[in-house]
């Protein structure tokens, strides 16, 4: 939702969608007002009164702006901007409460990020009622409970789907678009929380499920999903299916088309998604469902290759490790009290060394608390060294049932040895979906493409 034309655009797609279909609406803020309602808490919090100043007439224009080139009727800009001056001031009340604390905490913070959405939702429901169609802002703390983790929220589905079955189907059944604010949710004391980052099309896959819905659609700024990142492999294409177990696969290891998340209310409910393009409407995009063909479980059915950039190797190893019992529990146990995600895995057959990668901003963390974990086990020399690789990238290849076909792993190995790439690390999971291997930065552009000629050389 970057400017009007954005909105405008996405209220022309829900009135022609209400045409066919009763539809609900999710959206996001509008490009860039999350990261500044942010910076704008952290400002207040540290008594920076020309910082707050400076964003808050930055939102203010931005939003009214957008209201005034989206509606031409006097009497519903009127109430339209009325309604935003409302937000505006609980924002005011929230920053004049920062400054008195001095200090943002994760609850406040998810407080003020969800100003964003409850600015966007009305500005996107008065677009859709210029066009004639009725249309009513939700905001989801109505309708989506949570529990009380702040910035990163899980939804309680047996209580969203009484809520919103309750709110939203009424509205639908009388012809009214509901346009629910996206990203965030309050728990049962009416908290506000949000689900993450980029976390509207999480929110759509969570009501998409509690209502029982045929379908949901994202719409994103691509023609559905690619078979790589079309900025490095120019030849990328628009991939037609995808199982929920592959996009799963692919939104972890870096496709940003969706928050990775999204696929879990739908795989539980059975609900297809489909991943459109806003610009490009008529494109049919990438659908989304529960298993590949049987064309791609018997061809091995590579999919796409994509990347998680500026990550680090950290290796834990000595000859002291070799059958004892509990060295990995205790070095992930120790990583997880840092609150570092671990993308991947390796550990040698020998159990003379482990190794996972870590975001690089985590190393200095995370070497710190395995160095005060294995403190004995260094001190004897049991454990020799724990150390970290930087500027390494995790390529990815991801396709159903690759472990149950000869020699794929075997082609991409040899795929990026050819052209002279070193491997540093692989893993290959349980989930019979993904062969993920580790490169030096430098090389990994050039890993992606000679993976992808492979993947187009088995379509």
């Amino acid at each position: 939702m970057g400017h009007a034309d954005a909105l405008r655009r996405a209220a022309v797609l829900a009135s022609a969608a209400r045409a066919t279909h009763d539809v609900v609406v999710v959206t996001s803020a509008m490009s860039g007002v999350t990261d500044l309602l942010l910076a704008s808490a952290q400002a207040a919090a540290a008594d920076h009164h020309d910082t707050v100043a400076d964003i808050a007439g930055t939102l203010r224009a931005k939003h009214l702006q957008a209201a005034e080139q989206l509606i031409a009727d006097p009497a519903d800009r009127a109430h339209l901007f009325a309604r935003l001056e409302e937000r505006f001031a609980e924002w005011r009340r929230l920053a004049d409460a920062l400054a008195v604390i001095g200090e943002a905490s994760p609850r406040a913070l998810d407080a003020i990020a969800a100003l964003g959405e409850r600015m966007s939702a009305p500005l996107l429901a008065a677009a859709i009622r210029a066009l004639g169609t009725p249309a009513e802002p939700i905001d989801a703390a109505e309708v989506v409970r949570t529990d009380g983790v702040h910035q990163g929220a899980a939804p309680d589905m047996d209580e969203t789907r009484r809520l919103a079955q309750g709110r939203l189907l009424p509205l639908c059944a009388q012809g009214t678009i509901p346009v629910v604010t996206g990203f965030i949710g309050a728990t049962d004391t009416g908290a506000v929380t949000t689900l993450g980052r980029g976390g509207s099309d999480y929110s759509a896959a969570i009501l998409g499920a509690a209502l029982d819905a045929d379908e949901v659609w994202i719409y994103t700024d691509v023609d559905g999903v690619l078979t790589a990142d079309p900025r490095v492999v120019p030849e990328a294409r628009t991939l037609v299916t995808l199982s929920y177990r592959e996009m799963s696969e692919l939104a972890y290891f870096g496709a940003k088309v969706v928050h990775p998340k999204t696929i879990l209310p739908a795989l539980e409910r059975g609900i297809p998604l489909r991943i459109k393009n806003t610009f490009n409407a008529d494109h049919p995009g990438t659908l989304v469902v529960g298993v590949s063909g049987p064309r791609e479980e018997a061809t091995g059915g590579l999919k796409g290759v994509t990347a998680i950039e500026r990550q680090s190797l950290v290796t834990i190893e000595g000859r002291g490790m070799l059958g004892v019992p509990g060295i990995a529990a205790r070095a992930f146990g120790a990583v997880a009290r840092t609150g570092t995600s671990v993308p991947m895995i390796s550990q040698s057959s020998s159990e003379q060394s482990i190794c996972f990668v870590v975001p690089q901003a985590a190393v200095p963390r995370v070497t710190g608390a395995l160095a005060h974990e294995f403190e004995r086990e260094l001190a004897r020399r049991d454990i020799e060294r724990i150390w970290a690789l930087d500027e390494v990238v995790v390529v990815t290849v991801v396709g159903a049932a690759l472990q149950k076909t000869p020699g794929v792993a075997g082609r991409v190995l040899s795929s990026v040895g050819e052209g002279g790439i070193n491997v540093i690390a692989i893993a290959m999971g349980s989930s019979e979906c993904s062969i993920s291997l580790v490169v030096n930065a430098a090389s990994s552009r050039e890993a992606l493409r000679r993976i992808h000629r492979l993947l187009e050389a088995e379509a």
